[in-house]
């Protein structure tokens, strides 16, 4: 049975999170979940399966104005280690391992940079790189006008939101399959997440297309990175950089996949994390 409850933070905030529980029997660590942008935060049902078959406690958490979450005006993407912090020390949890998809990989990333003594892994898929002009950023996203905007600063991409409409072309056949079959949930949950406004959405462009707060190099933790050679939403050449600049890091690569087909490795990501070594304590 998953747990919910809004952790509330020193700076009288909540954030709303999930937890498959304390009492799981199982070799597994507690593993913390970064979802993409746009989501609620609510666990997604193949995670909550994967987590269950390994004895994995699974927690997640909507960041700030998505899924009952209240803002963080002007958060970048380092401020996600301050609030997994508190929630973890708010649920017993010491040590954890971390995973996110898409907009949550760099999330994940703050939290090993910035909690080195309680990130014993992470894993990121179809992660964005930090913004940087050393490669062509956008090149090879099919709609990159919302981070285009999100560089010009809040304002812009608020602006560019009030006109956008999803491009059926960010997704591939693989993609469209995996969202009508095992991913079905993360579709409806984007949809319910879009449908309570854009903040969340333009909060997350804005920290990824400016100064994350962190660099590459504290990432002392080993990272699994996955990328789907096919995936038109975060390219290729991101998981090339992302790879470059950690120091313990090794890269899948999947072929065929796009940006949600890719997902279908998240029970193998799992078993990576429990073959790490002994969790800390």
């Amino acid at each position: 049975m998953v747990i919910e409850q809004d952790v509330k933070l020193s700076d009288g905030r909540t954030l709303r999170t999930y937890d498959s529980g304390e009492g799981v029997d199982g070799p597994g660590p507690t593993v913390v979940w970064h979802h993409g942008s746009p989501q609620t935060g609510a666990p997604l049902g193949p995670l909550l399966s994967a987590a269950a078959e390994r004895g994995i406690r699974l927690v997640s958490y909507g960041r700030p104005s998505y899924g009952g979450s209240n803002p963080r005006p002007g958060r970048n993407v380092a401020a996600a280690a301050d609030d997994v912090a508190r929630i973890a020390d708010t649920l017993g949890v010491r040590s954890f391992a971390v995973m996110g998809a898409s907009g949550g990989g760099p999330h994940a990333l703050a939290c090993a940079a910035l909690l080195p003594d309680r990130v014993t892994g992470a894993v990121c898929l179809a992660g964005l790189a930090p913004y940087t002009e050393d490669f062509d950023w956008y090149e090879g996203m099919a709609s990159p006008g919302g981070l285009r905007a999100a560089a010009d600063g809040r304002e812009a991409r608020e602006l560019y939101a009030a006109t956008d409409e999803f491009d059926p072309a960010n997704f591939t056949a693989a993609d469209y399959a995996a969202l009508e079959g095992a991913w079905s949930s993360l579709g409806a949950d984007a949809v319910k997440a879009g449908q309570a406004g854009p903040d969340g959405l333009i909060d997350d462009d804005v920290a990824f297309a400016t100064a994350w707060g962190f660099d590459l190099a504290e990432v002392a933790a080993p990272v699994l990175l996955v990328q789907g050679s096919l995936d038109r939403v975060v390219p290729s050449a991101h998981a090339g950089w992302l790879l470059a600049g950690l120091p313990r890091a090794e890269l899948w690569v999947r072929p065929d996949d796009g940006h949600i087909s890719v997902l279908d490795t998240c029970p193998a990501a799992m078993d990576w994390l429990m073959a790490l070594s002994t969790p800390l304590t």
